[in-house]
């Protein structure tokens, strides 16, 4: 007979209950690991990983994506890396393509299966940062017994989900910690520390997607949100990030239709505030340039009769 397992014991409890996932989202989780993925809580099983070469194929598709994600996350190892975490980045599928580890805690990590190629999506590991941040796109901590297996509850991940440049969810940010005396206070502080990288990682890619074109920074509640428009040299939005489609009313998975920037942005006075930007963003250049429009059109990246019809319609003159 199978050795009980008190914290498997609660698990399979809360997933029997009929209210359980109504009032707590980890409860959710845990019935749909038990109930739609047909996991056991006591189940000692390493995670699983890919092949080499697939890990490899699959880096490749992304492979732009984590190039601009490198520097961002040798940025948010450098503080929290010292205090014994470590920084993954995976794909949509829970995979762990990109990792940032103390050597002295390698090994570790490793023996937990938080390594390149682990897959830690919620249909294999059940309950876990990478793959309910994925299942929920939203943030998530899921702190050492919240864990879904009973052989994952030393650790305490905290993840945030990536969108791209489409607004489409596009990776996990996860900092998973084994320490035991990790508290849910010190979760909390590194949680806002894998927000902004989350959200410095998802405008970079947008801007690199968008090499030639303006990009304009919209006004949002949601400050951990990227909320960013792209607009070409015809003055034509030809990007936004899934905060700003949420933001203007665009499709939140369609491909955008080019539209005039007038049309989505609004006049001055309107609800985003997004002309203020916009006329500051031109006076600045203007600056930049010493008055020069010439100058400033080109730092702008459109022409300079475009400029000046701008600055007619902001209510800028030449001086």
């Amino acid at each position: 007979m199978r050795r009980v397992n008190s914290h498997a014991d609660k698990v399979l409890q809360t997933t029997q209950s009929t209210s359980a996932a109504a009032r707590s989202p980890v409860a959710a989780s845990w019935s749909r690991s038990a109930n739609k993925h047909g996991l056991d809580p006591a189940e000692r099983r390493a995670p699983e990983r890919i092949e080499n070469s697939v890990l490899h194929h699959r880096r490749a598709a992304l492979e732009k994506f984590l190039t601009v994600s490198a520097p961002r996350l040798d940025l948010l190892f450098s503080l929290v890396g010292q205090s014994g975490c470590g920084v993954f980045l995976t794909d949509l599928g829970g995979v762990i393509l990109d990792q940032r580890l103390n050597e002295a805690d390698t090994s570790a990590f490793e023996s937990w299966g938080l390594s390149a190629g682990a897959d830690w999506s919620e249909e294999r590991e059940g309950t876990n940062g990478i793959g309910t941040c994925l299942t929920e796109q939203r943030r998530v901590i899921i702190h050492q017994g919240e864990h879904f297996f009973s052989r994952n509850t030393g650790m305490s991940c905290i993840d945030a989900p990536i969108y791209d440049h489409d607004g489409q969810i596009v990776a996990a940010l996860d900092v998973s910690s084994a320490r035991a005396d990790q508290t849910e206070a010190f979760n909390r502080l590194i949680a806002a520390q894998v927000a902004q990288t989350a959200r410095a990682i998802e405008e970079a890619n947008f801007r690199a997607a968008f090499p030639t074109a303006r990009i304009v920074v919209a006004e949002s509640e949601n400050a951990e949100a990227a909320t960013l428009l792209a607009i070409d040299n015809h003055d034509l939005v030809v990007g936004a990030t899934r905060e700003a489609r949420r933001v203007f009313g665009l499709d939140p998975k369609a491909a955008i239709v080019p539209r005039p920037a007038t049309d989505i942005l609004g006049r001055e006075d309107g609800p985003t505030g997004f002309e203020k930007a916009e006329r500051a963003a031109v006076i600045r250049a203007i600056a930049r340039a010493d008055g020069n429009v010439s100058q400033a059109a080109r730092q702008l990246g459109i022409g300079r009769a475009t400029l000046y019809r701008r600055m007619k319609r902001l209510g800028l003159d030449e001086r």
